[in-house]
């Protein structure tokens, strides 16, 4: 390794802790009700479907999980004020599940309370230099997630 070089492997470690520290505080300024795993699949699926809705079972093959189980990912939205149900206007035998227009502002509001918090944090904290930085930082961890 070259004199200059970093540590690698203390760097992918130092960067793990961190960006988990980051997710964790980044969720808790949303300011919305904590979701299972699962749940948050789901929500985050209806809301890229630009209020289309899918079915349980197009969820459930999105998600790689079995019908019956997103069933139940499904109804704990579902009582929860959500998600619901209507009807498939192309297939009538079935049900689209969307997001109820409580829970798509409910979203948007966590997001704006996300992003706000981010830029907040970076206009008090950091150097102009050290937001190009972070700038720079965004691009390079969109190509490590590239596939």
């Amino acid at each position: 390794m070259p004199a200059n070089a970093p540590d690698l492997e203390a760097t992918a470690d130092a960067l793990r802790v961190t960006i988990a520290r980051l997710a964790r505080r980044v969720r808790n300024e949303g300011g919305m009700q904590e979701f299972t795993p699962s749940q948050t699949a789901v929500v985050r699926l209806l809301s890229e479907t630009d209020g289309g809705g899918a079915t349980i079972a197009e969820l459930a093959r999105l998600e790689n999980v079995r019908p019956q189980s997103m069933s139940a990912t499904v109804a704990e939205l579902r009582d929860a004020g959500i998600v619901d149900r209507r009807p498939d206007p192309t297939d009538g035998r079935a049900q689209l599940v969307f997001l109820t227009d409580a829970a798509q502002s409910a979203i948007q509001r966590a997001r704006a309370n996300k992003t706000g918090w981010f830029l907040n944090a970076m206009r008090e904290r950091l150097s102009p230099a050290e937001q190009r930085t972070l700038a720079e930082a965004a691009q390079l961890f969109d190509r490590l997630l590239a596939p």
